[in-house]
């Protein structure tokens, strides 16, 4: 049986919300602020929360940056305006996905299962390539879902160390937005092309700030999406 967390400040949201989880097998635990959604969290873990961003005592953008620090357990945000900066923020703090109030418990179901699903099938995937990649000073293990950099580990979500992987695979090949839509998030994901423009932006910055010069790893190419670059090509800028 999975374990939701749902954080939602407005009690009759949270119960309805609650009763079509339990429906579909879900142990629900309800938190009314952001404090106790980090308590119930370390206490009794979870595989799926649904964090509303507005809430007392810390907000969702909070509670997903600790959380973060210490789990890739997927994560769906909650927000009231819909506003785009609010959307980017959440995916930029590792968030997996996004709805809008007001919105209806069966979408949310919805998007709680397709989540759900990817992540199951990054599990599938991931026993089927129990491999070591390396691209000169990065190390890749995609059975330890770990990344070093010059012998230091980079601290990166579920997606950024996907992305990287799938980058790393195949350097020098060039990717569409759509495409890495398609093949990190899946064909059933409810978000648009920004969430991969902000999980790169994200990823990019942690490489930087390893190491300088990885930080232009990936490379935009106008137009069109992004690409690894060769390896000839990166170590002759190195």
């Amino acid at each position: 049986m999975h374990k939701m967390i749902i954080a939602e400040d407005n009690q009759q949201l949270a119960n309805v919300l609650a009763a079509f989880a339990k429906k579909e097998a879900f142990a629900v635990s309800i938190a009314t602020d952001g404090e106790e959604a980090l308590s119930l969290f370390k206490e009794q873990g979870a595989d799926i929360l649904l964090l509303d961003i507005m809430m007392p005592k810390k907000d969702g953008f909070a509670v997903c940056r600790a959380i973060r620090q210490s789990s890739n357990v997927p994560i769906i945000m909650i927000t009231a305006r819909g506003e785009d900066f609010e959307r980017i923020m959440g995916l930029d703090m590792g968030a997996d996905d996004y709805i809008v109030k007001p919105f209806s418990p069966a979408e949310v179901m919805a998007r709680v299962r397709a989540v759900l699903r990817r992540g199951n099938c990054g599990d599938k995937n991931q026993a089927q390539n129990d491999v070591v990649l390396s691209y000169f000073n990065l190390i890749i293990d995609t059975q330890k879902y770990s990344a070093l950099l010059n012998d230091v580990p980079l601290s990166l979500t579920r997606k950024e160390f996907e992305l990287l992987w799938h980058f790393i695979a195949h350097p020098g090949r060039v990717f569409s937005r759509d495409e890495l839509l398609d093949e990190i998030w899946g064909y059933d994901y409810f978000g648009d092309a920004r969430t991969v423009d902000s999980h790169i932006k994200r990823l990019r910055a942690k490489l930087a700030a390893a190491d300088k010069h990885y930080g232009k790893l990936i490379a935009t190419v106008w137009g069109i999406g992004y690409k690894c670059e060769d390896k000839d090509t990166f170590h002759a800028e190195k």
